[in-house]
């Protein structure tokens, strides 16, 4: 918190100190603004969700991918974005802006803007969201997700020394445990917030903090910048709404969010007066399991798989072509929610688990959060990575056995139901293993695991050479039980490409801008229907920039 005295009144405040906000705020204050930066937590959460990504960031024909023998192009990648998106809504006029905008920089400036910030990328590109259902359906055609060096704290690092170095400076401060309760309105104009402040809280980052009042507070600026997140934290919230095209929602969920992520910011926009479109589509994975070390209440991390596990859902059925592991997220989720079950099964075995798996979370990454070129290298010395292996050890969702009928017999066990028949299962598994050794199979998921290892990045470090997942070398047999993970809103308070809030009428209010999540990442869901991986991050710097930059301008005008 700050400890110098400020009065009442700024150029531009902010409200929500995660990435959209701190990049808008460093943004305005470059610009001149004397800038406000509000957030509701305590300062051990400055950077919000940001500091536990994994920090991908979608790049297009960057020279990483060149140095991969990667031909990518920003035509081919608006056309990856479109099919992916889906775009057929009225309000997606401003999102399809926003989409075209946000290729155009990914192409262009977007490396060089991060690059003289002294953010660095991991030389290998991952491939993320790759479709799979045609050359027209959604997904990525070639890698494009750029693994930041040092994850998500790496990223965060250039703007929280910006902001400091602004704090010191006098044009920036910064006051945690401010809860937004009001935006001011004056002649249709938005001039300022209200608020309550609460009382002070030592929880580590990502705890629940308290929300006992101690006072309230006022401050007014031409200009303020809503940068509060999503729903995620909230399942009562995403549960109401769920799209009926997903199925029904889950009943139980893990949550990939602290719970102060629960969109208590965009309905006080809405308040205001701010148009928010696209509520019901949203971004949730397939693959969650429960954190053995949880930090918030049903703390939940991604796997982020290689192509090779066979993948049943409840009752032990394959999961039809394209929904491979790491192919089709939604396409994933919506057939899983058809079956009736609110999880899914990974069946793989040890030598799969140490090569193809990946945990999102910079926290889950230690070597690459670390910038530890040592420890990555390491990574190829042993048959599995620490982090992957304690999962193995004392999360509640790994179970291993020798046999497939001993796994079985633990995975019903696991779920307290006799869902699975073992016999029909090994069936799945050896039809699976035996199209492995068959050239001229007709197996769609080892056809997919084959042109995986063309591509250089895949055959390094995510992919394993096809093999029997019953050989005995491999083993033991593991199995992963799955469940739905919330994520990320791609909907949110309608912005024109100035970051600027629109009313339900398409006009501009007055004063009032958003970023990040709550903007739907731009335009009030730049993505569409479907994200390409990559693109959660780069949207809250590509809007925050854009917030910031214009914010600052506002006092000019008025």
């Amino acid at each position: 918190m700050s400890t110098f005295p400020h009065s009442q009144h700024f150029d531009v405040i902010i409200v929500g100190a995660g990435l959209a906000g701190l990049v808008a705020a460093t943004e305005a204050t470059e610009a001149g603004a004397r800038v406000l930066l509000l957030d509701q937590e305590p300062e051990a959460n400055l950077g919000g969700q940001a500091h536990w990504s994994f920090g991908g960031i979608f790049l297009v024909d960057s020279p990483e991918q060149r140095r991969l023998g990667v031909k990518d192009s920003e035509a081919l990648a608006l056309a990856d974005w479109a099919n992916t998106a889906g775009f057929d809504r009225e309000e997606d006029y401003w999102a399809r802006k926003w989409a075209t905008a946000y290729v155009q920089w990914a192409a262009g400036g977007k490396r060089a803007w991060l690059h003289d910030r002294g953010i660095r990328f991991f030389p290998v590109v991952g491939w993320a969201e790759r479709g799979g259902a045609g050359a027209q359906g959604p997904g990525n055609s070639v890698p494009r997700f750029h693994i930041t060096w040092g994850t998500g704290p790496g990223l965060l690092e250039p703007f929280l020394k910006a902001a400091k170095a602004a704090q010191a400076k006098g044009q920036l401060v910064m006051l945690f445990r401010h809860q937004l309760d009001e935006l001011v309105l004056r002649d249709g104009a938005v001039t300022g917030v209200r608020g309550t402040v609460l009382e002070p809280d030592a929880a580590p980052r990502g705890v629940a903090s308290n929300r006992n009042a101690t006072g309230d507070f006022e401050y007014f600026a031409p200009a303020v910048v809503v940068a509060t997140g999503g729903i995620g934290g909230n399942l009562d919230k995403v549960r109401a709404a769920w799209p009926e095209r997903l199925g029904t929602p889950p009943e139980t969920m893990v949550s990939g969010v602290p719970a102060h992520v629960d969109g208590r910011g965009l309905d006080i926009a809405a308040r205001a007066g701010a148009r928010l479109v696209n509520g019901d589509r949203m971004w949730h994975y397939t693959e969650g399991i429960g954190n053995w070390n949880p930090v918030w209440e049903r703390h939940g991390i991604r796997i982020l798989p290689g192509p090779s596990s066979l993948w049943i859902d409840a009752q032990g059925q394959r999961l039809p072509a394209p929904l491979w592991p790491g192919f089709d997220t939604l396409g994933t989720l919506a057939h899983l929610r058809s079956t009736g079950h609110d999880h899914s099964w990974f069946i793989l075995n040890r030598r799969i688990i140490g090569k193809e798996f990946a945990l999102s979370g910079s926290e889950q990454n230690p070597d690459l959060t670390g910038k530890d070129v040592r420890a990555v290298l390491a990574r190829a010395r042993v048959d599995v990575p620490g982090p992957v292996q304690a999962f193995l050890e004392h999360g509640e969702d790994f179970l291993q056995a020798p046999t497939i009928h001993e796994l079985v017999a633990k995975m019903n066990k696991l779920t307290g139901e006799d869902l699975l028949d073992p016999a029909q299962v090994a069936e799945v598994l050896e039809a699976r293993d035996s199209a492995v050794a068959n050239s001229f199979g007709k197996d769609g998921q080892i056809s997919a695991l084959t042109m995986a290892r063309n591509y250089l990045g895949d055959k390094l470090v995510r992919s394993v050479k096809p093999h029997r997942i019953t050989e005995a070398k491999a083993g033991p047999l593991v199995a992963v039980r799955l469940r739905i993970l919330t994520r990320k809103s791609l909907g949110g308070v309608q912005t024109d490409l100035d970051s600027r809030v629109l009313d339900t009428a398409g006009n501009a209010v007055p004063g009032l801008y958003a970023a990040g999540e709550a903007a739907g990442f731009g335009g009030g869901g730049y993505h569409g229907y479907r994200a390409l991986e990559g693109t959660f991050l780069g949207g809250c710097l590509f809007s925050g920039r854009a917030a910031g930059r214009h914010a600052a301008g506002e006092g000019q005008r008025t």
